[in-house]
Order: C-alpha cells, then structure tokens, then sequence
C-alpha cells in the first residue's frame, strides 16, 4: 500500500498537540454537518478523521450509533475520555482512512470534517467512502479551499519543511469541486455549498500559541527547528494572520467547501 511511512507520520504528528483547542474554532462546520447529515436514532453513523470527536459527539447525543476513526492514537484516547466523561456509548478507533477495517455497505451517514483531506491517495479515501456507504447513505465532508487561509498557512509553514513525498495529493484540492467531482461523482450524487469559518482572535501571536502548542503539524514543525529558524517561522505565522487585523482584533478569513452526496 502506498504512502505507508508517510501515514506512520501522519499517526505520529496528529498526536503531537491535544488539538482539542483548535477543533473549537470550528464548531460551526460541526454544526453544519450534522444539520445537513441530520442523523437520526439507530441510523449507523460514520465520523472519519475524527480527532476529538467533535463530530462523534453531537451525532451520538441525536441517537445515531456512532464510529468514530482516526490515525492519531493519542487523539482517540482523548475522545474516547470525552464519550465517558459525557456519557456517550461511541465506538472510537485507531485506523486508515485508506484502508479502512469496517464492512462494506455498512453506514446510513458518513462524515468528516477537516479531516480526510489530509490523507495522501485521495483516489483511495474515495473508494473507501464509496465502499462503507450503504445505497442512498448521505455524505458530508467539509475540506479547506485551495485559496482558504488554512491553505495560506500551510503555504507559510512549507519554507520550514522538506517537501512531501512524490505522487502526495494536496488536501486543499478537496476544497475544488471538480476534484471532487472526478473522486466521487461516479458513485454519488453530489451538491456543494461554500462558505466561510472566520477565525477571531485577539492577536496574530495567540493564533501562533494556540496552533503552536495544540495543532500538531504546526507545533511538531515549530519543536523540530532550531532557535532562529523557529523564530523565523513564528514571525511569518503571526504576520499573516496580522494581515486580517480589524478594529475588534483578527477576522482571518478559512474558506471551505461543504461536500454533500448521495450513495448511488
């Protein structure tokens, strides 16, 4: 299977920061999926990439019977003290997005939200999708847009890495309709919406601590570099996000596109 040792990253950097105070600056796509999803009692419901279970959560507390699936092993440990701490029954797991240990057929609802489009063979994550869906099932995958200011920020994050391995799909092209289409739309029948998840904040340096403690491909980068370069990197961040600066603090502008299908 391609990409192995990339995933086996992945695994390690997702786990890296407890991203539970990232996820918080989506609620509204958390919203947003599962208004369109609208899970009902005893519908299987499928939350993939699911990091803290934001997601998971809100479906579960609607009656769904929830899988929540994630690469980050220390991720799924914290949802997984969450659902107790809230007295949710979800069935987390530590797996593949790619390559996923579930049976075909098998979910009313599938859902991810900023989420599989950080997998590397998106070809794969589609046919996954397609497969674990039962006919008629509802998808909902809320993606970044290639212009979104998440994509900007990953742009100024680059300088500071070695680039990604050859044949690696760029997880802002799940934000592009006609990627999607060409992934999806032999299988589904797809509807988008746009919009925007504005991130408010005081400052550019507390959007920098934030991600820099809590987002894991953000904060592994920031440890793994040496005094000047991390501070090189830190002064890039905290220009760009000052750059959306308003009289009431920073508006910074996270274009997304909400994918919505329909298993054919």
């Amino acid at each position: 299977m391609p990409f192995e040792e990339l995933k086996q990253r992945h695994a390690v950097v997702w786990s890296a920061g407890p991203y539970q105070g990232v996820t918080e600056t989506i609620t509204d796509l958390h919203d947003a999926v599962i208004e369109r999803l609208d899970p009902q009692p005893g519908q299987r419901f499928l939350d993939l990439a699911t990091g803290t279970g934001a997601v998971a959560e809100l479906a579960a507390a609607k009656g769904a019977d929830v899988v929540g699936v994630d690469i980050a092993p220390a991720l799924i440990e914290q949802a997984k003290e969450r659902a107790s701490a809230r007295g949710l029954e979800i069935d987390y797991r530590v797996g593949d997005v790619e390559a996923l240990d579930l049976e075909d057929s098998s979910f009313d609802r599938v859902a991810s939200t900023c989420g599989v489009m950080f997998a590397p063979d998106h070809q794969a994550v589609a046919r996954e999708l397609a497969r674990v869906a039962k006919p008629d099932a509802r998808i909902a995958l809320v993606c970044w847009t290639p212009d979104s200011g998440l994509a900007q920020m990953f742009q100024v994050m680059r300088p500071f890495q070695p680039p990604p391995p050859e044949g690696v799909g760029s997880p802002f092209a799940w934000g592009d309709e006609e990627h999607v289409r060409d992934l999806l739309g032999d299988d589904f029948d797809l509807e988008f919406d746009r919009g925007d998840s504005v991130l408010n904040a005081d400052s550019g340096e507390s959007v920098w601590q934030l991600f820099s403690t809590e987002y894991g491909p953000t904060k592994t980068l920031a440890d793994s570099l040496d005094e000047e370069r991390r501070e090189e990197l830190h002064r890039a961040f905290v220009d760009l996000h000052e750059g959306s600066r308003t009289n009431g603090g920073i508006a910074f502008s996270r274009t997304y596109l909400l994918t919505l299908g329909t298993r054919k």
